[in-house]
């Protein structure tokens, strides 16, 4: 028998028991905060001197996964499942289609609200994907370099 820890969303109701112990534990091992993206590009930003700035901070909306508060840069890592990567192309779950079409679909929806708020308030937006941190390191610590002589 599988445990579950039913999760409640306020728009997709709750989410799908998983059908085996292992899918229950990856799921539960997914994590918003610290990712293995978000430590490795910061402990780059920092080697590379890009110190200052703040974790989720609550001041900037959708809380930027790294913020730089006092140039108004927004820094967001999403992960290639979550966030539907352009690049990954990744397959939908094989099981509870539906409920994951529409987690997407409303994963896609906050992340351009979010960027388009910060937009608005002069913010600069910058998006990296889990596979780019991966892949391309060091082009996007150029990339922030960059955004800090704007």
């Amino acid at each position: 028998m599988v445990k579950t820890h039913i999760k409640k969303s306020k728009s997709l109701g709750p989410s799908p028991p998983p059908k085996t112990e292992a899918t229950r534990k990856t799921m539960k091992a997914n994590r918003a905060k610290n990712t293995g993206p978000e430590i490795v590009l910061r402990r780059s930003l920092y080697e590379a001197g890009l110190t200052g700035y703040r974790l989720n901070w609550v001041g900037a909306p959708g809380r930027p996964d790294i913020c730089y508060p006092g140039r108004k840069i927004a820094i967001f890592i999403h992960g290639c499942f979550w966030h539907r990567c352009p690049k990954c192309n990744l397959r939908l779950p094989k099981t509870h289609t539906d409920f994951w079409e529409k987690k997407f679909e409303l994963n896609k929806r906050r992340d351009k609200k979010n960027n388009n708020e910060l937009l608005n308030s002069g913010w600069k937006v910058i998006v990296f994907w889990e596979c780019e941190i991966k892949k391309e390191l060091p082009i996007c610590i150029s990339v922030v370099k960059t955004s800090f002589r704007k």
